[in-house]
């Protein structure tokens, strides 16, 4: 199905998109207050520099599927759907500079305001969660006139192309994301998108929004823990490279979605005690890494706001169930857990502990010499009722999975407050008649 597009905006996004939708059989409008970029595209120059523009651009322009202007009414008038793909550059504070945006989004507006058919908005450009819905939506429908969902419809699909690879990355991206306010407002994006290899989701205008970031972040990450790790084995006379193949080749656990959903702080005897060495050992060598650095603190703000979730409650029967940082063990060791009970022990709140795989009989060694350490008085918190424990409590918190939820689910009573730390799926969370919340999700 040949379509009529609108481009906005000719950066990298937007010259990319224009081409590659040229090259799919769609007529494509690009357009740009800059004259200049304008003039390159309508005589079939690229108006970037990127590996296969100059061939696609040029393509494009033969067979009359691709040209330009600086009259973005006529482009909205001509064309069935229109795509903002116009920068949102930082200012030096560091927040967004969304004067482009804005600038376009009005454009596109006063232009609805002229046009009696139902047109179509994508957004492209990088924004903040919240932003389509808040800003470029009422900006909308401020100058057109219309109403937004009847008379015109905003969708937001993020692109995921890097410079020096962006056509291959718009041909075959690692996921495409299409968002709406309802899976109706999707139909004419999802026919442009048919033919688009890999995943897709359909999702919420914020969700999509999120997940642009989310993956720049956790991008932004990988090159700076990479860089990170390659600093300390040059310093420690390691391999890097060899170091670095191995690492890769875990898909189990290193280069995997494990450990990448929400959910508590981490603890145990490893990961604490590896971090502070190696970090202590970094130091000694008068080596920078902020990013390794930060993490311990990081995660004792995660364990800061499950306090504080607790306490404004205003509740102060508090039941844990799982004390162990994983089901499974017995190790208190820096379990996150353990130091949750102290400070809630110490915000005076009465606390009551059921973990099917602690006792405090069969606890030895550096395990039993740690939690005497940290909750001297555990023995009187810990309960093998389980039913006594959920239904004494007011705040009923899931610590580790240990508790099946069929079973919590049995004992629960209208008034308490569920507080899960560990993510449980959807199917296994406890529903009604208490109330149900994660601690960040």
């Amino acid at each position: 199905m040949s379509l009529s597009v609108s481009v906005f905006g000719l950066g990298y996004v937007g010259s990319v998109s224009a081409a590659c939708l040229a090259r799919a059989g769609h007529r494509v409008t690009g357009v740009d207050i800059n004259s200049r970029k304008v003039e390159m595209l309508a005589a079939g120059r690229s108006p970037i520099v990127e590996p296969g523009m100059s061939e696609l651009v040029a393509e494009g322009h033969q067979a009359s599927r691709l040209c330009a202007t600086t009259d973005g009414a006529a482009a909205v008038r001509d064309s069935d759907i229109s795509f903002v793909c116009v920068g949102s550059p930082s200012l030096r504070s560091g927040k967004l500079d969304l004067s482009h945006i804005e600038h376009v989004t009005r454009e596109i507006g006063a232009a609805l305001k002229e046009k009696k058919s139902h047109h179509v908005i994508v957004v492209r450009s990088t924004v903040l969660p919240g932003t389509t819905e808040s800003l470029i939506i009422p900006i909308l429908q401020s100058a057109s006139g219309r109403r937004a969902g009847a008379e015109f419809t905003v969708c937001y699909s993020p692109e995921f192309m890097r410079e020096g690879t962006a056509v291959k990355d718009f041909l075959a991206p690692p996921y495409t994301i299409l968002g709406a306010h309802c899976p109706e407002h999707l139909a004419l994006l999802r026919k442009l998108c048919e033919s688009t290899p890999g995943l897709k989701f359909e999702t919420s205008i914020a969700v999509a929004e999120m997940v642009k970031y989310a993956s720049n972040m956790f991008h932004a990450v990988k090159v700076v823990f990479a860089n990170e790790v390659g600093t300390l084995c040059k310093h420690f006379g390691v391999d890097t490279e060899t170091v670095t193949n191995i690492f890769i080749s875990d898909t189990k656990l290193n280069v995997s979605p494990a450990y990448l959903s929400p959910g508590f702080a981490f603890g145990g005897s490893c990961l604490p005690k590896d971090l502070r060495a190696l970090v202590y050992r970094a130091q000694e060598l008068d080596l920078s890494l902020p990013l390794l650095e930060a993490l311990m603190a990081s995660n004792t703000e995660h364990l800061n706001r499950a306090v504080d979730t607790v306490l404004h409650t205003n509740k102060r029967n508090i039941s844990l169930l799982g004390l162990s940082f994983k089901a499974g063990t017995d190790d208190l060791r820096e379990s996150p857990q353990v130091e949750l009970v102290k400070r809630l022990l110490r915000e005076g709140c009465q606390m009551r502990i059921w973990d099917q795989d602690v006792s405090l009989g069969r606890l030895a060694g550096a395990n039993r010499q740690y939690i005497e350490e940290v909750i001297p008085q555990l023995g009187s918190l810990l309960s093998t009722d389980l039913e006594q424990v959920v239904r004494g409590a007011e705040v009923v918190i899931l610590g580790n999975k240990s508790a099946r939820t069929e079973q919590i689910s049995r004992f629960l009573k209208p008034g308490q407050i569920v507080l899960d730390l560990v993510n449980l799926d959807h199917a296994q969370r406890p529903s009604s008649p208490a109330t149900y919340q994660g601690i960040c999700w």
